[in-house]
């Protein structure tokens, strides 16, 4: 065992040594189990962030060995998830088009960013700060995601188009348009993969490996039955006039967008260089040159996105053709009498740079380039840096929520000490040393922790294993993975969020407290509105809970008591109790500060308005457990008024930091320490026990075997 503690700061994993042969037998075992279900979700969450599917297996290996040996956790699970994969493609969707290079660049340079976020919080020891994001706000957040999840994948599921806009909901919507178009194969392959999985969840012996054993034979039937048909063709073999001329005038328009999209980045680089050089005229003339540009950006996507939806809609034919010779394209029912056709229907699946791509059959994975991850430095742009800043934030936030839940539980478990910060650090460096090895953020898995857990795991080394697994994976079996439909990817992903939809949550919560369920559900709809914004969500969820926090505090609880039958102290309008002529008492129930401070005085000088005739006024501050300068400053002015008219002030139950408060401002002795009294009950025996009061029959009075305490100094 290290006992420099130094030494373990920087390199956690050393806790684990010494290690036996059972322990790493165990973890062996417990990292090639996870590793059979974690190979085929990883390449469908990457599918879901917009990446090309061996992306996920890239965030499967560095990040899940890096969050292993620097994490806290031993059981922790570090790699792709749906959440994340979906708020990465929210954040990037509306800067570059998805699979692009543009993409996955700015995918590594927001892990980057999501890992140095959660490192810098990690080393500042600010874990608590995902405090300030509440329950409710993350569960109506997960339950929209789920849905907003669940709705993105019915492209792959139907095998039909889906556009890209910047809402999420106009794009299910226009999508549903194309459902007489659903591709009946895709159709069939996602309800066959679908009953696939089903089945093999309840055999038992099958339960664990099920989603690779589905994803093994849905394979195999893609390739027997020739699942994919891709062709490749230019944009004047469209015999058709009028869909050639629609199909050239969207390429043309896609070229002038990228140009345009690369002089706008020449010009911001111009502006920042002509504002460090203090050049202000230049700075106005590029400003003005960068608003056109971005101006006729807006209106070619505005065109290309109507010619889009009309490409989207056709289907051709394709004519028999030699070898050597271009095939003619017709849309369907245009072809001409006596004209033979190779009898399938074709779809312009992309068209770029007067070329081509068409798709006559269901959609694969297709090829997965062999080999490791290269290192490879994300793009470090200031402007894409700003524009991905507070996603990048959020992300962060969510997935050390994620993590430190799960890592919780798996605690609670196996009775493991916990550091949120070292988990944190963990992460950070999970995030960090992905964005280097092609990986886009990650964070702790419930799915890979729990079967982690369920399958023997000691230390971290199940997922250093876990991690060599998914490197051989890449090394060796890629090619066999080719012909993996991705409508059952789509279908994995479907499986997995379903868990994520808890009505009976969003119930439960709002039984608990009505203003807590508010939040919930306020954060769920903001969250389907504003996708693909999902940081809005969070952000007005959270921005919703404080203000709801900070208006509860401002009116707590203030009840005038009197004395219950049983002889013990209650709120007297809640249990019908008569007022004292001699004291009036008043319990606060909460912290005392500048937000409440008004109202704790008005309530205080309402209650001796309705009892002119108590000389006494005691303040019961059991539940005052802090108190701020305001609060310092108008009890002070409290005291003297009310001494003015006559109203001794009296203090019970205030905890020892509201009385130091009280003693360094010089409040203490304002009023008087024999004004203090441990409880209630001493500070009414001993105005009761002065001589004015003894005989009185008063309801507030203690019982006489109680009035034990001498009279001491109620006035000076």
């Amino acid at each position: 065992m290290f006992d420099n503690k130094l030494l373990l700061r920087f390199f956690p994993f050393l806790a684990w040594f010494p290690i036996n042969a059972h322990i790493l037998r165990s973890d062996l075992i417990a990292g090639i189990t996870g590793a059979l279900v974690l190979v085929p979700k990883a390449m469908a969450y990457a599918q879901l962030s917009g990446l090309p599917v061996y992306y996920g297996l890239y965030v499967a290996l560095v990040p899940a060995i890096v969050g292993a040996l620097w994490g806290s956790s031993r059981q922790l699970a570090t790699g792709p998830v749906a959440i994340i994969s979906l708020m990465t493609a929210a954040a990037i969707t509306p800067l570059a088009v998805p699979f692009s290079e543009e993409f996955i660049g700015l995918a590594l340079l927001l892990a980057l960013m999501v890992g140095v976020i959660q490192l810098a919080l990690g080393l500042l020891k600010l874990g608590t700060i995902v405090n300030f994001v509440s329950h409710p706000v993350i569960l109506g957040f997960m339950n929209a995601a789920a849905i907003i999840i669940a709705l993105s994948q019915l492209d792959m599921l139907l095998g039909i188009p889906k556009g890209r806009s910047d809402s999420f909901l106009k794009d299910i919507w226009e999508m549903l348009g194309y459902l007489p178009q659903t591709h009946l194969p895709t159709l069939a392959m996602s309800v066959f993969a679908l009953a696939l999985m089903l089945v093999l969840k309840k055999i038992k012996p099958l339960a664990k490996p099920s989603v690779l054993i589905a994803v093994i034979i849905t394979t195999l039937v893609s390739y027997a039955i020739g699942f994919e048909h891709k062709s490749k063709g230019a944009i004047d073999t469209i015999a058709t006039p009028a869909a050639r001329e629609l199909v050239a005038a969207y390429d043309a328009a896609d070229r002038q967008i990228k140009a345009l999209l690369a002089e706008s980045t020449a010009k911001s680089n111009e502006l920042r260089a002509a504002e460090k050089e203090n050049d202000a005229r230049r700075v106005i003339d590029l400003r003005h040159e960068i608003d056109l540009i971005r101006l006729n950006l807006l209106s070619l996507e505005a065109q290309n996105k109507a010619r889009l939806a009309q490409i989207n809609r056709l289907h051709f034919e394709r004519v028999k053709a030699p070898e050597n010779e271009p095939a003619l394209l017709y849309v369907k029912g245009t072809v001409p009498p006596g004209v033979e056709t190779d009898g399938r229907q074709w779809r312009i699946k992309k068209v770029e740079k007067g070329q081509l791509s068409l798709m006559g059959g269901g959609d694969v994975v297709g090829t997965i380039p062999s080999g490791l991850p290269s290192f490879k430095l994300p793009p470090l742009s200031l402007d894409a840096m700003m524009s991905l800043l507070s996603a990048a934030f959020i992300i962060a936030l969510v997935a050390f929520m994620e993590s430190i839940s799960m890592a919780k539980a798996l605690a609670a478990q196996t009775k493991q000490r916990l550091d949120p910060n070292q988990e944190l650090i963990g992460q950070g460096l999970a995030n960090v040393a992905g964005a280097f090895f092609q990986s886009y953020p990650a964070t702790g898995s419930f799915t890979g922790s729990a079967i982690n857990l369920q399958a023997g795991a000691k230390t971290g080394f199940a997922m250093v294993f876990n991690g060599l697994f998914v490197a051989v994976t890449l090394l060796f079996l890629t090619p066999y993975l080719y012909h993996l439909p991705k409508a059952v990817l789509a279908v994995i992903i479907l499986l997995a969020v379903t868990g994520l939809i808890t009505p009976a949550a969003l119930k439960h919560t709002w039984q608990a407290s009505k203003l807590d369920g508010t939040v919930a559900a306020v954060t769920f709809v903001v969250t389907l509105i504003a996708a693909p914004h999902l940081d809005k969500g969070i952000l007005v969820g959270a921005g919703l809970a404080l203000v709801l926090f900070l208006y509860t505090t401002m009116k707590p609880r203030v009840a005038i008591l009197g004395r219950y039958h049983d002889g013990t102290l209650r709120d007297a309008k809640l249990n019908n109790l008569p007022a004292s002529k001699v004291v009036t008492a008043v319990r606060f129930d909460g912290r005392l500060y500048f937000a409440n401070v008004s109202y704790f005085e008005d309530a205080v000088l309402a209650a001796v308005a309705e009892n002119p005739e108590a000389p006494y006024l005691l303040i019961v501050g059991d539940g005052i457990n802090d108190i701020d300068a305001s609060g310092e400053e108008v009890i002070h002015h409290l005291v003297e008024r009310l001494n003015e008219s006559g109203v001794v002030v009296i203090f019970a139950g205030l905890k020892k930091q509201v009385m130091d408060v009280m003693r360094a401002t010089g409040l203490w002795d304002l009023i008087g320490a024999r004004r203090f009294y441990a409880t209630a009950e001493q500070a009414l025996e001993a105005i009761y026990a002065r001589p004015e009061h003894v005989d009185e029959d008063d309801p507030l009075k203690p019982p006489p075997r109680r009035l034990t305490l001498a009279a001491a100094g109620l006035h000076d």
